[in-house]
């Protein structure tokens, strides 16, 4: 089989869309060797650079000019004689030939619908429209969480049975024991204090940051970010400005993804109180490292958090804050969750999470 993918988030996008994207690849390449995958993009770059070493991954410079993902990029995968086309961020080419090609879509979420605040109103038009051609075109749709599987059927108006969930998994420097002088040196490089909690993802709103500052006020507990600040970081920082808790909350940048795997490791607690997601990877991340995590009873959080993570209302700061101490003081009671927790998430594997994939393109074509 012949398995073309847009590849424009696989060469060019740091997190989430780009390692969905490079993931799925890396996977489905490694436990089916048998077929061939084909990347197609205007360029490359050294993102997945590893990947595309494997004999049977293939990197194909698609045509040139404006709009040539949305006009061109489908013919080019039909030129190369690919069995199946598979858009990995919610998006399918316009146009196609003659020739005989099934089309799959991933669509990872539909926040611009749910919380239409956090993007201005052409950005909002543009995904809607995109989002609705490719669900349209498409033989079949992965949703990556039950929660995405119902925000498709209710804004999308797309009838259920052309729906699949699979969910997605995390990059493998989580799932592997890193030595000890590289943990002593990440220690070291980042001055991470003796015990702290953890928060990753972009420092936006929607993933609620503040909260989790409000919710430690007036404790010693150190918390530790890692995320890109956008203007929603000000308001962050003022909060810590007033408060005095410059020492007590540190930001980290320029980390690695196996610097960010053993952070996640040396964590008492992951806390990630977003107000909405269409999977929400770091809790995947926290789980796979045996790291207890705090989390919204909210979207698909449960899904991903399992019955061992401790749920919060993210508007609710105290209850973040309670629940943050109570974990912090009881060290039996994280270990405890936290192996629960570890057991649950072996269920987003790689190797399941290939063989639904495999599944899917073999029952489509």
């Amino acid at each position: 089989m012949k398995i073309a993918f847009d590849a424009k988030r696989f060469f060019h996008n740091t997190s989430g869309l780009g390692n969905y994207s490079r993931d799925l690849v890396r996977i489905l390449s490694q436990y089916y060797p048998e077929n061939e995958y084909l990347l197609l993009n205007k360029n490359s770059s050294e993102r997945g650079k590893e990947i595309l070493e494997k004999p049977n991954v293939r990197f194909v410079s698609t045509s040139k000019g404006n709009l040539s993902r949305q006009l061109k990029m489908g013919k080019d995968a039909q030129k190369q004689r690919a069995d199946i086309f598979h858009g990995l961020s919610g998006e399918l080419p316009l146009k196609w030939g003659k020739e005989p090609i099934k089309k799959i879509v991933t669509i990872h979420d539909l926040i611009f619908m749910r919380y239409p605040q956090y993007y201005s109103f052409f950005d909002r038009k543009i995904h809607l429209w995109k989002f609705k051609k490719a669900a349209s075109s498409a033989n079949k749709i992965i949703a990556i969480s039950e929660q995405t599987k119902r925000d498709i059927i209710t804004y999308l108006k797309v009838s259920e049975s052309k729906i699949e969930v699979i969910y997605q998994g995390c990059h493998k420097a989580f799932k592997e024991q890193q030595s000890n002088e590289f943990t002593q040196e990440v220690k070291g490089k980042f001055s991470l204090p003796e015990r702290y909690i953890l928060n990753v993802g972009t420092i936006e709103d929607r993933k609620n940051l503040l909260n989790i500052v409000k919710g430690i006020s007036g404790t010693d507990i150190p918390l530790v970010v890692v995320g890109r600040k956008t203007n929603y970081y000000k308001k962050v920082e003022a909060f810590i400005r007033k408060n005095k808790m410059e020492k007590q909350v540190i930001f980290l940048e320029g980390v690695s993804m196996d610097e960010l795997a053993v952070i996640y490791k040396l964590a008492d607690i992951f806390v990630y109180p977003s107000f909405f997601e269409g999977f929400g990877i770091p809790v995947i991340e926290a789980l796979f490292s045996r790291t207890v995590t705090i989390t919204s009873n909210a979207s698909c959080l449960p899904e991903a958090g399992g019955k061992d993570s401790v749920y919060i209302d993210p508007a609710n700061y105290l209850d973040i804050g309670a629940k943050i101490k109570f974990l912090w003081e009881n060290e039996s009671e994280r270990k405890r969750r936290a192996e629960k927790s570890f057991e649950f998430v072996q269920k987003f594997n790689d190797e399941p999470i290939a063989k639904q994939l495999m599944d899917l393109y073999k029952k489509n074509l």
